[in-house]
C-alpha cells in the first residue's frame, strides 16, 4: 500500500547533466505535468516568451536570471517543490556548464537522490561522466538516468540501448547502480508521469515512479549529534552558545563534550528566538542557543556532540577532493578549509593519485589541474573535530578556501588512520607525579652515560629489528646500559589486548613511548624497533621522553622490503588476508627531519649499525 505524500518526508532530487542536454526543459515541463504550478504560470510565460518575440521554452519555468533566458543556460542552481501520489520532492536544477560547477556542487551536495540527465542524439558527454563522478565524490548512491529528447531520434529503441550500456557500465565503474534508466522527451512530456504510447517498448518506470524508488535519507534527529558552535553572544549575565543542530537532538540537563578542546558541560538552557516557553528539546534543522552550567570559555568552531558518539579528533586526514581554483592544487601548499563552523588550516601532505574523471584513470602527480579529482592526504597543525563522511554526511564533507575564494571541495577519509581523542584524553583524577630523590644526573654519572631513546623507524623488512638487536650488543659491549624494546616482543606482554586497527596501533605507539622514556628516565638507552606508521605517534613518543630522543629512519623502498618480506606479510597482504597493511592498504608517513637516516639498500647491516654509533658518539655526547 503506498503511503500518502504527507507521510514521508520530501526528498531533494538534483537534476544534473551536460550543458543543453535539456534538464531545465525536463523538469519544467515535470512541474506541469505533475500539477505543482501556480495557476496561470504557464500562461504568464508563453505572454513574456511572446513580448521578447522568442518560442516558448519549459526551461524559463526554473531560470529566474535574466541572464540565464538570454543566454540560455543555467547559470544557479534553481529549488522548487513537487508532489507526486506518494510524498513531495525538493527538485534542485544544477547548471550543466563546465564554467559553472561550483554551483553544480553546491546544488548536489544538500541532495538525497539525483537524476543524470542525457540527451537521446549526443549520447554521454564528458561533462556527463565529470557530472556522475561528482555525484559519487559527493556520497549520492541513489541514481536514477533520464535519456533526453527521445523526439529527436524518433524513439529509437536501439539508439537508447547503447546509451543505457554505456551509462550503466561507467556508473558502474564508481560502485554505482541506477535504481533505473528511463527513456523520456521534456519537450512532449513523453515517460514523465505515466508510460508513453511512443516507447511502448519501455517496460520500466515513468520518471515520477523512479523518484518514488528512491529510499528516503535516514531522519537526522536519529543521528549522533552535531551542534557546531556558530557565535557566542552575552545577553545580560548569560553567555550564549549559538549555532545549527546538524543531526540528533539535545535536551536540557544533557551532558554535552566540545570538540576539539575536550571541555564538558551539562545544557542549562535552551534558546529560541519568537517563542513564549523556551524549548526544553531541539533536534536536526532547528537554529537555537543554549547555556552551560559551567563558565567554559567556548568559542565559534568547537563542536557539541554526545560523549558516547563523539567527532573524530585528529591532526590528519584522507580526503577526495574536487579541484576548481584558478592555481593547481600543489603538494606541500596550505589551504584554508572549512569544516561546518569550523576554519583551520591545513597543509596537502600528499597527493595519492589524480583522477581523470572521464575516464577514471589513475595518475600519479603532485599537483591537481582545475577540474580534476584527487585522493590527498591533509595534515593539520592540531587536533580538529571532523566525521568520516560515510558516518555523517552531512559532516563529512569540506570546502577549500584559497586567498578568499572557493577553490575545491570534497569528502573526508579516515581510511587507515586512527582517531586520536583516546591518545589525548586524560581519564584519571586525584593524580600527582612523585619526585625521585635519585637524579638523572647522578643516573648518568654512575652509568656512564645518560638515558636516551633511540627510535628506529621504517616499513616492515626495512631492517628495523635486525639493526636494533645487533646494535644492542654493539652498545653492551661497549658498556652501555642498553635495551632494546621490539614491537613483536611486548605484543606478547604488555600490548597484548591491541589488535591492529588504526587506534590500536595509534596505543601501541603510544604505551612503548611511554615506557621508553621511562626507562630512558632510569638510565637506558632504549632502542625501539616499530613501524609507526604515524607521523603524530612518533611525536607523541617524542614529547613524552622530553629532549632525549632520537629518530632513526631505516629507510627502503616499498619494493624492496616487499622483495625481502622476512615474515611473508607482504604476500599476506597483498592476497587480502591482512587488512590495513603498512605500504600496501595504509600510509606510511616517512620522517620530515629525521635525527640519522639509515639506508638499507645501501648499506648493510654491520654498516648501519656503525652509522648509528658513529651518531651516538658523536652527535649524542653523553654516549
Amino acid at each position: 500500500m503506498t503511503a500518502p505524500a504527507a507521510a514521508l518526508a520530501p526528498l531533494r532530487v538534483v537534476f544534473v547533466g551536460h550543458v543543453d542536454h535539456g534538464k531545465s526543459t525536463l523538469v519544467g515541463r515535470l512541474i506541469a505535468e505533475t500539477g505543482s504550478l501556480a495557476d496561470g504560470k504557464v500562461e504568464q510565460i508563453r505572454a513574456q516568451c511572446a513580448r521578447r518575440g522568442m518560442p516558448f521554452e519549459w526551461s524559463f519555468l526554473l531560470d529566474a536570471l535574466q541572464a540565464e533566458r538570454d543566454q540560455g543556460i543555467t547559470i544557479d542552481t534553481t529549488q522548487i517543490w513537487i508532489k507526486t501520489a506518494q510524498r513531495g520532492y525538493v527538485i534542485i536544477d544544477a547548471p550543466g556548464h563546465k564554467e559553472f560547477l561550483k554551483n553544480m556542487v553546491t546544488g548536489a551536495a544538500s541532495a538525497d537522490a539525483a537524476i543524470l540527465v542525457i540527451d537521446a542524439a549526443e549520447g554521454v558527454q564528458e561533462q556527463s561522466r565529470r557530472h556522475g563522478y561528482l555525484l559519487h565524490l559527493l556520497g549520492v548512491r541513489q541514481v536514477a538516468v533520464a535519456v533526453n529528447k527521445m523526439d529527436l531520434i524518433g524513439y529509437d529503441r536501439i539508439r537508447f540501448a547503447a546509451i543505457e550500456c554505456e551509462i550503466r557500465t561507467y556508473l558502474a565503474e564508481l560502485g554505482v547502480d541506477p535504481t533505473a534508466v528511463i527513456p523520456v522527451s521534456g519537450r512532449e512530456g513523453d515517460n514523465l508521469t505515466a508510460a508513453a504510447v511512443t516507447m511502448p517498448w519501455h517496460l520500466g518506470p515513468a520518471l515520477t515512479a523512479a523518484l518514488d524508488r528512491f529510499a528516503a535519507a535516514a531522519p537526522a534527529p536519529d543521528l549522533p549529534l552535531r551542534f557546531p558552535i556558530q557565535d557566542v553572544y552575552k545577553f545580560d549575565e548569560r553567555r550564549i552558545l549559538a549555532g545549527r543542530v546538524e543531526s540528533g537532538r539535545l535536551a536540557v540537563g544533557d551532558t554535552l563534550l566540545f570538540s576539539p578542546s575536550n571541555k564538558t558541560a551539562r545544557v542549562k538552557s535552551i534558546e529560541a528566538w519568537r517563542v513564549l516557553t523556551p524549548p526544553a528539546e531541539a533536534r536536526a534543522g532547528h537554529s537555537i542557543g543554549i547555556t552551560i552550567d559551567q563558565p567554559l570559555f567556548i568559542e565559534r568552531g568547537e563542536w557539541a556532540s554526545h560523549a558516547t558518539d563523539a567527532p573524530i579528533e585528529t591532526d590528519v586526514c584522507r580526503a577526495k577532493v574536487f579541484w576548481l581554483g584558478r592555481h593547481p592544487l600543489a603538494k606541500g601548499n596550505g589551504y584554508t578549509i572549512k569544516l561546518a563552523t569550523s576554519e583551520v588550516r591545513a597543509t596537502v601532505q600528499s597527493i595519492e593519485r589524480v583522477i581523470d574523471a572521464t575516464s577514471l584513470t589513475p595518475r600519479p602527480g603532485t599537483t591537481v589541474e582545475r577540474n580534476e579529482v584527487a585522493e590527498v592526504t591533509l595534515r593539520f597543525p592540531g587536533l580538529v573535530a571532523l566525521d568520516d563522511f560515510t558516518r555523517l554526511p552531512r559532516t563529512g564533507r569540506f570546502v577549500m578556501v584559497e586567498g578568499y575564494d572557493i577553490a575545491g571541495g570534497g569528502i573526508l577519509s579516515m581510511d587507515a588512520y586512527a582517531d586520536q581523542r583516546a591518545l589525548v584524553t586524560k581519564r584519571a583524577t586525584n593524580v600527582e607525579r612523585v619526585e625521585h630523590r635519585v637524579t638523572a644526573s647522578e643516573r648518568a654519572k654512575r652509568n656512564g652515560h645518560a638515558g636516551t631513546v633511540v627510535w628506529l623507524t621504517g616499513l616492515s623488512g626495512s631492517g628495523k629489528t635486525t639493526i636494533a638487536i645487533e646494535l644492542e650488543r654493539r652498545l653492551f659491549d661497549l658498556s652501555y646500559l642498553v635495551y632494546v624494546l621490539d614491537g613483536d616482543n611486548l605484543r606478547h606482554g604488555l600490548n597484548a589486548d591491541l589488535g591492529f586497527s588504526p587506534e590500536e596501533r595509534a596505543e601501541n605507539i603510544r604505551r612503548v613511548g611511554e615506557v621508553a622514556a621511562l626507562m630512558a628516565r632510569a638510565g637506558f638507552i632504549v632502542v625501539t624497533a616499530f613501524i609507526s606508521p604515524y607521523r603524530s605517534d612518533r611525536e607523541r613518543a617524542r614529547r613524552a621522553a622530553g629532549g632525549n630522543f632520537h629518530e632513526v629512519y631505516v629507510k627502503a623502498s616499498l619494493a624492496v622490503c616487499e622483495s625481502r618480506d622476512p615474515k611473508g606479510l607482504y604476500r599476506r597482504a597483498r592476497a587480502g588476508e591482512i587488512a590495513d597493511f603498512t605500504g600496501v592498504s595504509a600510509p606510511y608517513e616517512e620522517p620530515e627531519t629525521p635525527e640519522l637516516l639509515v639506508d638499507t639498500e645501501m648499506q648493510n647491516v654491520a654498516m648501519s649499525v656503525d652509522a648509528v654509533v658513529r651518531y651516538l658518539r658523536q652527535g649524542f655526547r653523553a654516549v
